[in-house]
């Protein structure tokens, strides 16, 4: 079921890119972001209390909610520099240095996580690294 999910979370950040790019023109990039961000914040509260999970925020323990809050920090500041650099750049050159972060985030899980790396993962952050720049360059 995670490869289903990660394959429409593809989709959605595909769709996200290229509705950005038509819909920030001539609208202020912290603007633009402010208003994305209230809307997936009413959805997500809608889905929370639809399926009933509100129940559980009082379990959350303080650890989880020092890095819940630090991974929103992270999330906010990821989403206004990528809609300044759509306002400024070619969605097709903003969204694969984007995707940087897939080499960034294995590199950080070894770092923190203690995740393993493999030959497979250094050679997929080696070809994801080279494939940005040559669409980029």
């Amino acid at each position: 079921m995670w490869l289903t999910f990660a394959v429409l979370s593809s989709v959605f950040a595909a769709l996200t890119s290229i509705l950005a790019k038509i819909g920030i023109n001539g609208v202020n990039s912290n603007l633009a972001t402010a208003i994305r961000t209230a809307v997936v914040l009413a959805l997500a509260w809608g889905i929370v209390f639809l399926s009933g999970a509100q129940s559980g925020i009082g379990y959350i323990s303080r650890k989880s909610w020092m890095f819940l809050i630090l991974s929103g920090i992270a999330t906010g500041a990821s989403w206004l520099c990528y809609y300044k650099a759509l306002q400024l750049g070619d969605a097709s050159k903003v969204v694969p240095i984007d995707k940087l972060s897939v080499v960034i985030t294995l590199i950080l899980a070894f770092i923190f996580l203690k995740e393993q790396i493999t030959v497979k993962s250094i050679l997929g952050c080696i070809l994801i690294t080279a494939g940005t720049l040559f669409m980029c360059l």
